[in-house]
C-alpha cells in the first residue's frame, strides 16, 4: 500500500485583494488524522486561507505545501482534498444524484455506487427525483458535504458546515468529521459554533484581521 503524505502546510502567507492585505504572514500545520480547527469573524481571512490552500489565490508571498508539494508550483490544485467553501452552487433543475454525478465525472474516480453512499452518509435520498431548486437549505448543505467526500478524499476542508442544519443533523455531522478522522484523514474546519470546535478539534488557530492571533 502507497503511503500518502496528508500533512497540509502554510509558511509566511501574505495575499492581498484590492489593495487591502487579506493574509499578513500567516504560518499553520494541519497534520494527518487531527481536525484543525479555523476560528474568526467574518473577514478575519480564515475563508482567504482556505481558498489559498485550495489553490484558488495565488499568494504574494509564501507558500501552501499539501502532501510535500507546492500549490501554485508543482500543482495546480491538490490532487485528493474536498472541500465545502462558503454557500454550494448546484444546478436547481437537477435532483441531487444528477448534480453529483455531473461533478464526478470531472474526474472519472467513482461511479453509481459511491454517490449513493455519500448522499445516504449526510441523510439523503440519492433515488429521490426532487429538483435541487426544491431542496430546503439543511437540504444543500448535505448535498455540498457529499459532494466534499464522494471520492473519499484523504483531506477536507469544511467551511462552516453546519450552516443551515437542524440539531440532529448537526450532531451527524460531528460523528462523521470523528469518522474521517479516525481514518486518518487531515480535516480542517471553520465554525462560528465554540462547541463544534471544543468537541472537534485537536488544535485550533484563531484569527483576525488576516493574522493568526492564537493557535
Amino acid at each position: 500500500m502507497i503511503e500518502v503524505n496528508r500533512m497540509i502546510s502554510v509558511k509566511d502567507l501574505t495575499l492581498t485583494l484590492n489593495n487591502t492585505i487579506v493574509l499578513d504572514h500567516v504560518s499553520a500545520e494541519f497534520a494527518e488524522g487531527t481536525v484543525t480547527g479555523l476560528v474568526g469573524r467574518n473577514g478575519s481571512g480564515k475563508t482567504v486561507l482556505m481558498k489559498c490552500i485550495c489553490g484558488f489565490f495565488k499568494p504574494d508571498s509564501g507558500s501552501v505545501s499539501v502532501g510535500g508539494k507546492i500549490v501554485g508550483r508543482d500543482m495546480d490544485f491538490p490532487e485528493d482534498l474536498g472541500i465545502i467553501i462558503e454557500a454550494p452552487g448546484f444546478l436547481g433543475h437537477f435532483s441531487g444524484y444528477e448534480n453529483l454525478k455531473l461533478l464526478a465525472m470531472i474526474r472519472h474516480r467513482i461511479g453509481k455506487k459511491e454517490i449513493y453512499d455519500a448522499m445516504e452518509l449526510v441523510g439523503l435520498d440519492p433515488k429521490s427525483k426532487k429538483r435541487v431548486a426544491k431542496y430546503s437549505l439543511g437540504m444543500k448543505q448535505k448535498l455540498g458535504i457529499a459532494q466534499a467526500v464522494m471520492e473519499d478524499p484523504s483531506m477536507i476542508i469544511l467551511d462552516e458546515p453546519m450552516n443551515s442544519l437542524d440539531s440532529s443533523s448537526v450532531e451527524d455531522v460531528r460523528k462523521l468529521i470523528l469518522q474521517w478522522k479516525s481514518q486518518g484523514k487531515t480535516i480542517i474546519l471553520s465554525s462560528h459554533n465554540q462547541e463544534d470546535i471544543s468537541t472537534l478539534c485537536d488544535k485550533t488557530y484563531y484569527m483576525k484581521d488576516g493574522k493568526i492571533i492564537d493557535g
